[in-house]
């Protein structure tokens, strides 16, 4: 048996690799051309050559300018700069094409250069297929800001009032950019449709809007609401973990509703998750990093909690670096008949009506009120008169009773504290939701539209039974 032949395994192993080159070389779509550093050819595909109407073979030797008109092979041999994406005008046509030096040690051995698209029609083609795609990516995103938690927009805050266009062009500024917005003012005022409006017009909206009420998370459960747990943190624990709230707000906003009630002991911990954008689950070690926006809301007043040390200082001034004041109704009484009207043309667009009409008595009625309440005060006496109206017209027979007794006893309201009618109307619509629910607090809590440990804490206040009298 003869010997194997070393040299002749590595010669038939170097035909197979040069055959191999040359089928990729000649697959190279649309067309290929190789010169030396003098700019004579070396290598011309086959595609190439059908579309120039020449000879591959015939082509090898000679010099590039006379087998391709305009050719610059030569210029970016000498000169060693690649020119990609170069037009190249060729048989009566704008072609797109690519001339690359090869370099060994420094210096420029070769010329690559091939034809990317047979026309520049090709082009205008691709152009309109990104165009269309451009069209599909503004649909989608579209879609995913339906999706996202965000319902309020600008156009969602109606009044005409001086001040409510002053906060709006404050909001409005907020939304350029990522600095802490506190958003203050009464109960009912519309600081989460304020908070929820900068979150939608500003760079973030493609992102999630979270809201969270500190108010209405039991003390115990709270950091692990924030933060997150891993898993066995705690008995009840899920077996994978849950992140936070923060950790879903990654490149959105986080909605700190009710920050006046954060426990004193959980403000540091939030302090340091938002000057650090980091901070680690319950239970956990690993630190977990998350790009958001903070936007607070409270109707306490956070500079007299300062002073008793219900609320750290370090945490209001970072949290206060955009204050915006929402100021009550009864400051901008302008506004609610604007409110009203668009209220009723909203109700009637949905209830498929051609509109719900309020004559003047009625709006007199509304106009002297002074909605301890605010908006979501007079939002719920419409719906409670159209909910039983028999018509197309709301007239002062129609409002809720005490807004009538209001008008007969219009001295003697001015002279009630508004702190008292505000509790008389927070104590009187938790009895009757109380009572429409038979009892059941988880019920009554989503009639009010609370959390259950919130309302809890509300009959506790205004000492409610806990169950009916028998």
């Amino acid at each position: 048996m003869p010997d194997h032949d070393p040299a002749s395994s590595e010669l038939e192993d170097l035909k197979r690799r040069l055959e191999m080159y040359r089928l990729i070389f000649e697959c190279i779509y649309n067309g290929a051309i190789v010169t030396d550093a003098d700019g004579f050819i070396t290598h011309f595909n086959t595609p190439y050559g059908q579309f120039l109407g020449l000879a591959p073979e015939a082509q090898i030797g000679r010099h590039c300018t006379e087998a391709v008109e305009n050719s610059r092979m030569h210029i970016v041999a000498r000169t060693g700069k690649p020119e990609v994406n170069q037009s190249h005008f060729i048989k009566g046509q704008n072609m797109v094409v690519q001339r690359i030096p090869i370099k060994q040690d420094g210096r420029v051995i070769a010329v690559f250069g091939q034809v990317m698209f047979k026309d520049v029609k090709e082009v205008g083609k691709l152009a309109r297929e990104l165009s269309l795609l451009e069209s599909k990516v503004k649909l989608y995103e579209e879609e995913l800001i339906t999706l996202r938690s965000t319902r309020y927009t600008f156009d969602s805050i109606i009044g005409v009032s001086e001040a409510i266009r002053s906060v709006k062009g404050e909001a409005l500024k907020a939304a350029g950019n990522s600095f802490p917005v506190l958003i203050t003012g009464e109960s009912g005022t519309g600081k989460e449709l304020f908070a929820q409006a900068i979150h939608h017009a500003s760079g973030r909206r493609l992102y999630p809007f979270v809201r969270i009420n500190c108010a209405a998370i039991p003390r115990d459960l709270l950091e692990s609401e924030l933060f997150g747990y891993e898993r066995g943190a705690f008995t009840g624990a899920k077996t994978e973990g849950k992140p936070g709230k923060f950790e879903l707000a990654h490149q959105g906003t986080i909605f700190l509703d009710e920050i006046g009630d954060l426990p004193v002991e959980m403000q540091p911990k939030l302090l340091r998750a938002i000057e650090d954008k980091e901070f680690e689950r319950v239970g956990g070690t690993r630190v977990v990093r998350s790009d958001f926006r903070v936007i607070a809301a409270t109707n306490q007043h956070l500079e007299t909690m300062l002073t008793s040390g219900r609320f750290r200082k370090d945490l209001f001034y970072r949290l206060n670096v955009m204050p915006l004041h929402i100021p009550p109704l009864r400051e901008r009484r302008a506004d609610i008949l604007s409110i009203m009207r668009s209220f009723l043309e909203q109700t009637a667009r949905e209830a498929g009506l051609a509109g719900i009409e309020i004559d003047r008595e009625a709006e007199r009625a509304l106009r002297s009120c002074d909605w301890p309440g605010n908006v979501r005060e007079l939002v719920n006496a419409l719906e409670r008169s159209v909910s039983a109206l028999e018509g197309s017209t709301i007239r002062v027979a129609d409002l809720p009773f005490y807004i009538q007794r209001g008008q007969k006893n219009a001295a003697r309201r001015e002279q009630t504290s508004l702190r008292e009618l505000q509790s008389r109307s927070e104590r009187e619509a938790i009895w009757l939701a109380l009572k429409e629910a038979d009892f059941q607090k988880a019920r009554a809590a989503r009639i009010l539209g609370i959390h259950r440990t919130l309302l809890y804490k509300k009959m506790k206040k205004y000492n409610l039974p806990l169950q009916p009298s028998p």
